[in-house]
């Protein structure tokens, strides 16, 4: 059925024409997500915690009065301990006119992939959850993994985590 699922995804990309796609590295990894759902890019800044949530959700911000929700990728994507540093980015994604943002360790460049650049992606669950994946695209020399941030932001687990109502009735950490 998972199967199915990334077929299906791999599928709908081959679809369309070349897109353009927003890269970023997280460790020594470069991943990419489609441009189309960025909104803007921040430099990192504290965040305001919220009580019992998930590890990855460091907490929101005031983006000019919409309180937004900060979600660690590094930590989503168990990749190790995050180190923020001057070069780490929010990357403010809008999906459905709800905004989230996501932290990196820096924004590389937007890239044009064409369909038959993206490839399915392996099924690598145990390194990371590939029901997030879009596949595995080719630019060059360079390896980048396509995300598909809809679906990981939109995942139960982020579903569940209500922030704005926490955050209007006042439980902030």
């Amino acid at each position: 059925m998972e199967n199915q699922s990334i077929e299906a995804d791999h599928a709908s990309l081959t679809q369309d024409g070349p897109n353009d796609y927003l890269s970023f590295k997280i460790g020594e990894e470069e991943y990419a997500i489609d441009i189309q759902n960025v909104q803007e890019l921040r430099r990192y800044e504290t965040v305001t915690h919220i009580a019992n949530s998930p590890d990855y959700v460091k907490g929101v911000i005031n983006l000019r009065g919409i309180i937004v929700p900060i979600l660690d990728m590094r930590i989503k994507l168990r990749m190790g301990p995050q180190h923020y540093d001057d070069l780490t980015v929010v990357i403010i994604v809008n999906l459905a006119e709800k905004l989230t943002g996501i932290v990196v360790d820096s924004v590389s460049d937007v890239v044009t992939l064409a369909p038959n650049d993206i490839k399915p992606a392996p099924m690598i669950q145990e390194l990371v959850d590939s029901n997030y994946l879009l596949g595995l695209g080719s630019l060059d020399s360079r390896m980048l993994i396509v995300v598909d941030i809809a679906r990981m932001i939109n995942s139960a687990q982020i579903g569940q985590l209500n922030l704005s109502e926490k955050c209007e009735v006042g439980v902030l950490a």
